[in-house]
Order: structure tokens, then sequence, then C-alpha cells
């Protein structure tokens, strides 16, 4: 007696044929260009119009701000205009922020002296100091939102180029790669 012994060659379901290894990478590098190109011209045209708007509002620093007599164009500027704006409306409010502020203070008359109403208690007018912090907080927030855009237009710009390369290291390695 004799006894055989016969070899079973068995595929695993992990086993993907080169053509079909060749289509994914195919796949992935195309849309990781795609995805990056559009990044990095969506970066580039947010840029692009936040700059623009800039430019249209012809804004200049003060002489005492951090950038002096500078157009307000970039983040740096912006951030510049901001500050200073804050500082002056700080100047202006005895350094209170509009929180620390009463909604109404005593109405004066020319002479400095309370104004009574006809029972003898003061009359109280809206704090004008505390509602000019309404536009600079306005003025502050929309500069505040252009560092911003600045800041997100770049992100755009890098994340896309990363998947630009990611996308050519894709065609490279299909390229490269032997297919048995």
């Amino acid at each position: 007696m004799t006894a055989t012994v016969t070899e079973r060659v068995t595929t695993t379901p992990t086993d993907v044929s080169p053509l079909k290894k060749s289509g994914l990478l195919l796949t992935a590098a195309i849309v990781a260009l795609v995805v990056g190109f559009g990044a990095v011209a969506g970066g580039a045209f947010g840029a692009w119009y936040t700059w623009d708007q800039a430019v249209a509002q012809g804004v200049v620093t003060p002489d005492d701000a951090v950038i002096p007599g500078a157009d307000v164009r970039g983040p740096l500027t912006m951030w510049a205009q901001a500050d200073i704006i804050t500082k002056h409306q700080l100047d202006r409010t005895g350094g209170l922020y509009y929180s620390e502020m009463p909604r109404e203070v005593p109405a004066v008359d020319e002479a400095g002296q309370p104004v009574l109403d006809e029972s003898g208690e003061q009359v109280m007018v809206p704090n004008e100091a505390r509602a000019s912090w309404i536009d600079a907080t306005a003025l502050t927030t929309a500069l505040s939102l252009g560092i911003i855009s600045y800041a997100l237009s770049a992100m755009a710009i890098a994340v896309g180029a990363a998947l630009i390369l990611t996308g050519f290291v894709f065609l490279r390695i299909r390229n490269k790669a032997v297919l048995v």
C-alpha cells in the first residue's frame, strides 16, 4: 500500500489581482489630484477675495498703530487696525469694556449739573460711551474674520498641495509596481 499526498493550493480573500491593485491606485491618485487642485484653487480664490474686499474699503492704519500708515490689506495690517481700534475705544471709555459699563447714565446739563425730573429723581439717558463699543466690536470682528479667511485660505492651499503630492506618489507607485 502506498499513500498518496495531494497538495491543495488555496487563495485567501485578501488576494487581489494586479489589475485590481492598479485600478485602485489609479482611482486614489485621480481623487487626490482632483481634490488637491480644487483645494488649491479654492484657497487662492479665498485669499484673493479677502484682499479685494480689503482694497475696496481703502482703510489705512493710523499713525499710532503697531504698523503705522499702512494700507489694510493682509492679515498683519488687519490685526494692527483691529488692535488700534480696541486701544482707542478703551481710551474713550476709561479702560472699560462694553459689559463693564452701565446701560444708562445720569443726564447732565451744559454746566455739568444733574438733570432732575418733576419728582426730583435724576433723569437717566442711554450710555453713549457704552453704545460706541458696538461699532468698535463690529469693526474688529470684521477685521478678525479677514484674518481667519487668510488663515483658512493658506490651510486649504497647504492641504491641496499635500493631496496633489499624494496623487503623484500614487501614480508613481502604480507605474513602478511589478504586475505579475
